[in-house]
């Protein structure tokens, strides 16, 4: 019930057409380990179709090894960045929930709350 009152608070809760539309040709998934950083293929992963940033994956200040584009960033609570210069306007957020506590921090989000 929780779940059902929160997705009504959401302006939409499917994928926005631009990339319902998208032909995933190549697509590419970034962590947060640290294993790209000195290898300079930023410009390499910018040229992928769709590049989804896991966790709190930065991009700021590394994107000569990590590129700078994302479109899609994919995290729970705990792992979000906390710069706001890591949400592109342009992308989508995927928030994955799956502890209580990730719904009510959902909700303090939703509603301009504090946690």
């Amino acid at each position: 019930d929780k779940l059902k009152d929160l997705l009504e608070l959401l302006p939409e809760y499917d994928l926005p057409e631009d990339l319902k539309s998208k032909k995933c040709k190549r697509c590419v998934v970034i962590g947060s380990g640290g294993i790209l950083h000195g290898s300079e293929l930023g410009h390499l992963l910018n040229q992928f179709d769709i590049v989804i940033r896991l966790n709190d994956a930065p991009v700021q200040g590394y994107m000569d090894h990590v590129g700078n584009k994302t479109t899609i960033r994919m995290t729970y609570p705990e792992g979000a960045p906390l710069s706001e210069h890591e949400y592109p306007p342009a992308s989508l957020f995927v928030a994955v929930l799956f502890k209580r506590v990730d719904f009510n921090w959902l909700q303090a989000m939703i509603k301009n709350e504090t946690l």
